[in-house]
């Protein structure tokens, strides 16, 4: 009985013992990681990193994590525009069956999904917000995007001229607007212009100011744009991608 309480005792501090040392392991493995992607997609700032699942060296011993979790504060996007980024907020990725290489150089993801923003102030920043000629002697441009409701963009025009050179106007008008994605692209499509419209305008005319798309590309490790949603603080963006290079 003393020999039996005594190998349970040495079983209980070397379990102990193995999850001290598999908690060390996983802690510098995600300091590890989180400094090697910092270096690789050029980021401002240290990622997050979370390797889950338990036991963290067994998963190594067989050349695979389970699921690893990393988050990015703040990452500029590629826009197709030469030297012009958009900044995405709250990147956030579940990267599943992460395989390495036997130096650890390089890691690849079977798969991915996560979720963003981007801050409507952001995305103003590819709407027309620059005063264009839309017929009849009329000039709008896009002042404010917002919240709509009900995953819809509000976006805000300004209106002002003189229609057939009679008539002024200056006024501000909101459109409803639906946001999707279209070929990897941030797509924002008015609606209806009924405000706009009434004036006596050409409904593309118009449009060439209500709609709009952006360009999301290069975003970690190759994942793609999935889905977005307008929300109160902005675009919230689902991204999805298979065999995503996590380094190397």
């Amino acid at each position: 009985m003393r020999a039996l309480r005594i190998l349970l005792i040495i079983v209980v501090v070397l379990g102990g013992l193995f999850v001290i040392v598999d908690r060390v392991a996983v802690h510098f493995a995600q300091g590890e990681a989180a400094d090697k992607l910092k270096s690789s997609e050029n980021l401002s700032s240290t990622p997050d990193v979370n390797i889950k699942g338990f036991p963290f060296l067994t998963q190594v011993a067989g050349g695979s994590l389970d699921d690893v979790e990393i988050g990015i504060k703040s990452y500029d996007a590629a826009t197709g525009d030469a030297g012009r980024t958009i900044r995405i907020d709250d990147l956030k990725a579940d990267m599943k069956g992460v395989s390495f290489s036997g130096d650890y150089s390089s890691a690849t993801a079977s798969s991915a999904t996560g979720t963003a923003t981007i801050s409507y102030d952001e995305l103003m920043k590819t709407a027309k917000s620059q005063p264009t000629d839309i017929g009849l002697g009329v000039r709008a441009k896009v002042v404010g995007l917002s919240d709509g409701g009900n995953g819809k963009i509000k976006v805000a025009v300004k209106v002002n001229g003189t229609v057939a050179g009679a008539i002024p106007v200056d006024r501000t008008v909101s459109v409803l607007s639906t946001v999707s994605v279209v070929n990897n692209k941030v797509e924002v499509h008015a609606d209806s212009l009924p405000s706009v419209a009434g004036l006596g305008l050409a409904e593309d005319r118009v449009r060439t100011i209500t709609d709009f798309q952006q360009v999301i590309d290069q975003l970690p490790g190759g994942i793609k744009l999935d889905k977005v949603e307008a929300a109160q603080d902005g675009v919230k963006i689902s991204v999805r991608g298979s065999d995503v290079r996590l380094a190397g």
